[in-house]
């Protein structure tokens, strides 16, 4: 369901969540209770790698972010079947490298990058895993997930539209222009999609090309 909150971070992991076409939000608390997000699991991942490593304790805050469906897996049935399957270790074991890639870019993004750049990424990230140019994000939440004011999203959502990149209404994005997009990123989007494919093979994190709108 939008915004189910799936696990808190100290909580003990009791199953392991497989996304079909629903996006998870990882978030750290920051001052104030405000949280940041520090990466996002789709249908190319799973929450609840840590299991892997013989940590049966999330780090993270994870919700939704939307609507779609994903599978559901007992946590220990889900080891017990990890532990007869090598294959599936060595591909978890990649997936948790590329996701620390990610979490560690996620940490200095904000530090290096404008808001608009960071808007951009974190839509090409969204359409990754929905396979879609209509994203469902509202201005609230993509300030939500960057850590920063609405209106700064606000304004770089303008720009973007501006330059014919994307178009908006309440709740809901359209990429347009999506290597006109590509370029406004910041360096980031990049960086993650280039390790992904060094590590676990295919085009970025998407499994097939995103369909331009016409």
């Amino acid at each position: 369901m939008p915004e189910d909150v799936l696990s808190e971070s100290g909580q003990r992991v009791r199953q392991v969540h497989f996304p079909i076409d629903s996006i998870i939000s990882l978030t750290i608390s920051a001052d104030a209770g405000t949280r940041i997000e520090v990466g996002l699991v789709g249908n190319e991942g799973l929450l609840g790698a840590t299991l892997l490593l013989g940590v049966g304790i999330t780090p993270l805050h994870a919700r939704v972010q939307g609507g779609g469906m994903a599978l559901c897996m007992d946590a220990r049935l889900f080891c017990r079947e990890l532990g007869a399957m090598p294959a599936l270790q060595r591909a978890l074991g990649r997936y948790i490298y590329a996701t620390m890639a990610q979490l560690a870019l996620a940490a200095a993004c904000p530090r290096c990058h404008a808001v608009k750049a960071r808007v951009a990424r974190r839509l090409l990230m969204t359409q990754d895993r929905t396979h879609s140019p209509r994203v469902q994000l509202t201005h609230a939440l993509l300030a939500d997930a960057l850590g920063v004011r609405r209106v700064g999203v606000t304004h770089a959502a303008i720009a973007l539209q501006t330059e014919g990149l994307i178009s908006y209404r309440r709740g809901s994005i359209t990429v347009l222009d999506r290597k006109g997009l590509e370029a406004a990123s910041c360096s980031c989007y990049a960086a993650n999609s280039a390790v992904w494919n060094s590590v676990m093979g295919g085009g970025r994190s998407r499994h097939r090309p995103v369909p331009p709108m016409r």
